[in-house]
């Protein structure tokens, strides 16, 4: 998909975007080093030609030293050093760390006082936490790791929190999901910034994908198959029904495999993962057609068959229940 965004003119002067990031102890160490990396290579890149686009600069309530979870230290300067100069984009970074940073008041304050001055905010992962505490997403949608979606929403109900987009936009605010996300929503950024080509050589310089629109999942339906199933019961059938998708996936012939009858196993199965069989069996097909949509430029009708779709129709039904979209459109928007 072709960016829209226009590159900044850099035959002109321009002003130097100081990117700051906010972060405490126990904050995730990739949260803030990810996304920090990919705006500091961005002064690399051929498209600016030298010139020095963003000030990047790591500010925390008292400055000095902080201990992320990896037991590594980070330098920072206060929050006082970090606001004395205008900032162009504020950055909350997430962890563990963030529930007691919600109880600093003065933090929360900052935070809340300082977005109103700055041309974007934005939070990695479990920031989230702190930017909706500061009041900043009232009425918003919002997305953190999947595995605080549901205790964000629980503790702040008027916000809409998204559990699947890597990253999400609503004007100037914007919030990532887990971990390496923060790196995706970097990049976005550097592309409404400087254009597709600086975002894209910087995705080269990082050896990371560039092409994962925020729209994208976090994590694919097998992931959440199995994140589902808490002791692994049917991890060997899963593990075969993905290699197996062209075969018969009856309820009857799972059963068999485990030498169940097809009433225990059903029942069995639901217990443990909250699915019906031919629940999986049609989410893991989905998932197929997904990458093979993404991977490559096989025919509808192919990749249906090799899913173990029937027909095309099937595919298209069994895509719009899972996905929301058709197949050629979800190929238009992910695609290589």
């Amino acid at each position: 998909m072709q960016s829209k965004t226009a590159k900044v003119d850099l035959s002109q002067d321009h002003d130097v975007k100081r990117v700051v990031f906010v972060i405490y102890p126990g904050v995730t160490l990739l949260d803030v080093t990810g996304p920090l990396q990919a705006f500091s290579s961005a002064n690399t890149t051929e498209v600016v030609n030298g010139s020095r686009i963003y000030d990047v600069v790591i500010a925390s309530p008292q400055g000095g030293p902080v201990m992320t979870d990896c037991l590594v230290e980070l330098g920072s300067m206060s929050l006082e050093q970090a606001s004395a100069c205008s900032i162009d984009t504020l950055i909350v970074a997430g962890g563990q760390g963030v529930f007691d940073a919600v109880e600093q008041q003065d933090l929360v304050e900052w935070i809340r006082t300082e977005s109103a001055h700055s041309r974007r905010v934005a939070s990695t992962c479990m920031g989230s936490f702190l930017t909706a505490q500061a009041g900043l997403l009232k009425g918003q949608s919002v997305t953190t790791h999947w595995r605080q979606v549901d205790e964000l929403q629980r503790r702040f109900p008027d916000v809409e929190v998204k559990r699947d987009p890597l990253f999400v936009r609503n004007g100037n605010m914007w919030s990532s999901a887990g971990v390496t996300a923060g790196i995706d929503l970097a990049l976005a950024m550097i592309e409404e910034d400087l254009g597709h080509d600086a975002a894209m050589q910087v995705a080269q310089a990082l050896v990371v994908f560039f092409k994962r629109p925020g729209g994208q999942s976090q994590f694919s339906d097998i992931l959440n198959i199995q994140a589902a199933e808490t002791d692994g019961l049917f991890a060997d059938l899963h593990a075969w029904i993905a290699g197996h998708l062209q075969s018969d996936l009856s309820v009857a012939k799972l059963a068999e495999r485990l030498a169940m009858s097809p009433r225990s196993f059903s029942r069995k199965y639901k217990e443990k993962t909250g699915l019906t069989p031919a629940k999986t069996v049609e989410m893991m097909r989905v998932d197929a057609a997904k990458r093979a949509l993404v991977r490559s430029d096989l025919s509808l009708s192919k990749i249906a068959f090799n899913a173990g779709f029937s027909d095309e129709q099937r595919l298209r039904r069994a895509f719009q229940r899972h996905v929301g979209a058709s197949p050629m459109a979800y190929r238009e928007t992910f695609g290589e």
